[in-house]
């Protein structure tokens, strides 16, 4: 029975767990993370099933178009079932707004519907300002719901979790036979990993529940309904730290959110969020061997997915868990 600890407990550390109790049934398998539920990124994540090809630098578009697919067959599988409620998966229809033409995009051809609207119900829409304006239905994770619906499944396998910050590689060679980095912003002190950096990003979550479309910009601008709240961001500040919701944040993002829908002002802000999406170009899902001061570490990592981690956390867990069973069989031979 092979002994594997996968290091983080947000969407990626989770869903690969799951994935690697799914290849190999034999498999203990336990989380070890400083922080769970809603301490984690994950947590604030607006959700919403879009992935972007500008923000998955690095990696081949044939390989980024089968991780969408393979997430979108899982979430949508969920979001037309029975544990749609469990799992936080809701269908919504919405608007893309560019000033560029869209061409080909990841999602188009496993959403549930994308298509150009015409130039006459851009304007009556409000939309006018924007050359190109797309109708879109797709999906949206509630992670509120999503990620302990995840640790449910996980834990009915025979999963466990361990809450605990990890300083030192060492404390675990011996104990596991394989270990899963899904640290994020943690494997740069962890692993040396120079080439991973926060992309600070702020959102508010209000009430208005006359807002039933998303609307998304390529201007720092989006309202996603997420459950009973609106979702409304947001920014992309590159290798910034802060953690605290910035007052000039929180104003700029409302203000360029009126501009797309004036309809929102008189929202109550129910709370503010902020959070470092965790970015590497590539993503990085590869096995290394670690020749530490106690002894050999078997690694496998899976990081680095910014603002695509939900839309790509399912399809590079499976890749993941792929490459833990062929490690797994390697050290048999």
């Amino acid at each position: 029975m092979p002994n594997i600890a996968v290091l983080g407990a947000g969407i990626i550390g989770v869903s690969t767990a799951l994935n690697i109790q799914n290849l190999i049934p034999s498999a203990q398998v336990k989380i070890i993370s400083e922080k769970f539920g809603q301490e984690t990124t994950s947590w604030g994540a607006g959700g919403l099933f879009r992935p972007t090809a500008k923000f998955i630098q690095g990696v081949p578009e044939e390989k980024i178009r089968r991780w969408a697919r393979v997430g979108w067959d899982f979430y949508s599988s969920l979001a037309v079932s029975d544990k749609a409620k469990d799992s936080g998966m809701q269908i919504v229809s919405g608007f893309i707004l560019s000033q560029t033409k869209v061409e080909n995009p990841l999602y188009k051809d496993s959403v549930y519907s994308f298509h150009e609207i015409s130039r006459k119900a851009a304007t009556e829409l409000g939309f006018g300002h924007y050359k190109y304006v797309y109708q879109v239905t797709t999906v949206i994770a509630i992670v509120r719901d999503y990620l302990p619906y995840l640790f449910k499944r996980f834990e009915e396998n025979g999963g466990q979790t361990e809450q605990r910050r990890i300083d030192d590689l060492n404390e675990l060679v011996g104990q596991y036979d394989l270990v899963v980095n899904c640290t994020g912003i943690g494997s740069r002190s962890l692993f040396g990993d120079t080439s991973i950096f926060p992309v600070r990003g702020q959102l508010l979550r209000v009430k208005a529940p006359w807002i039933k479309n998303f609307i998304y910009t390529e201007d720092d601008a989006y309202l996603v309904p997420n459950g009973e709240l609106l979702v409304v961001g947001g920014c992309r500040q590159h290798n910034n730290y802060n953690l605290n919701i910035e007052a000039s944040d929180s104003k700029a993002i409302l203000e360029r959110c009126y501009k797309i829908c004036p309809e929102l002002k008189g929202a109550v802000i129910d709370h503010e969020w902020t959070g470092l999406r965790p970015t590497r170009v590539p993503i990085r899902i590869e096995k290394e061997i670690l020749q530490l001061k106690k002894g050999r570490l078997v690694v496998v990592h899976n990081y680095g997915h910014g603002a695509n981690g939900i839309s790509m956390s399912w399809g590079t867990s499976m890749d993941a868990a792929e490459l833990v069973k062929d490690a797994l069989l390697s050290s048999k031979l």
